[in-house]
């Protein structure tokens, strides 16, 4: 088995026990997004700034490896046209459930984002890209993709991991790891990574996540980071997670 299908099987075994991502959201969540009233996350605990999605209404929009029930929704409540790529089934169950709850249509493609993407050049307006680099080993072709099949002026917003998490013990109060984590390459961490249920994980620099988007074409409008929302390095305001709004230029 290939480490993507183990990552597959992982997530889907994760839902299947209550994992925060895993949770869709409620009708009445749901109807407040009716209204405008919404947030949505690409990192752990700040909103994504309403700035960065712009007017929503009519656009092409894709979720990637944003199954789950948590995103996709909000969008297809402000009125977008919405497609969701997942690898997890379990994770688009998710979605099925919701849109079937609430009425709405969604296009739900199960597919390995670490291959090339199933869509048109140029078919989307915006990508919605939630912290996910983090389950496969090289993101300079995902960047690639996703310039490829954004309409010039798209936007890319993506959550990205910084690698701390990966250094760190499990109370995160020691350092353990050396940098890159590639469990593919260090038979350690991939035991280590299956003992533990976390499927199998890769840290990335900020030269293949910012560098990779602007090597695919992008330029970088604006930036966050973010902690992991409770633990050590929360309570230490200790950032691990970082956002990043990025547009294909119209030329």
């Amino acid at each position: 088995m290939n480490y993507q299908d183990i990552n597959s099987e992982t997530i889907d075994r994760w839902v299947d026990e209550g994992w925060e991502w895993g949770i869709p959201i409620s009708r009445e969540t749901y109807l407040r997004a009716l209204g405008g009233d919404f947030d949505v996350l690409l990192t752990p605990t700040k909103p994504v700034p309403h700035g960065w999605l712009g007017d929503v209404r009519g656009k092409k929009l894709l979720g990637l490896a944003s199954g789950g029930g948590q995103q996709m929704p909000i969008f297809a409540a402000l009125g977008a046209d919405c497609t969701v790529l997942d690898y997890s089934e379990r994770q688009l169950e998710s979605e099925r459930l919701v849109a079937e709850r609430e009425g709405y249509d969604i296009r739900i493609v199960k597919a390995d984002m670490s291959k090339p993407l199933p869509f048109s050049d140029g078919e989307f307006d915006i990508i919605f890209h939630p912290v996910s680099n983090c389950y496969i080993e090289e993101v300079g072709p995902v960047f690639g993709e996703c310039f490829r099949i954004l309409k010039p002026g798209g936007r890319l917003l993506s959550g990205l991991d910084n690698g701390v998490n990966f250094i760190v013990s499990d109370d995160e109060t020691r350092i353990v790891n050396t940098l890159p984590f590639n469990p593919l390459k260090n038979p350690g961490q991939m035991k280590s990574l299956l003992a533990d249920d976390s499927g199998v994980q890769f840290s990335h620099t900020l030269d293949e996540q910012i560098g990779g988007q602007l090597r695919a074409g992008f330029v970088l409008k604006d930036i966050y980071e973010d902690t992991n929302g409770s633990g050590y390095l929360h309570e230490h305001n200790i950032p691990s997670f970082f956002a990043t709004l990025s547009v294909k230029p119209e030329q």
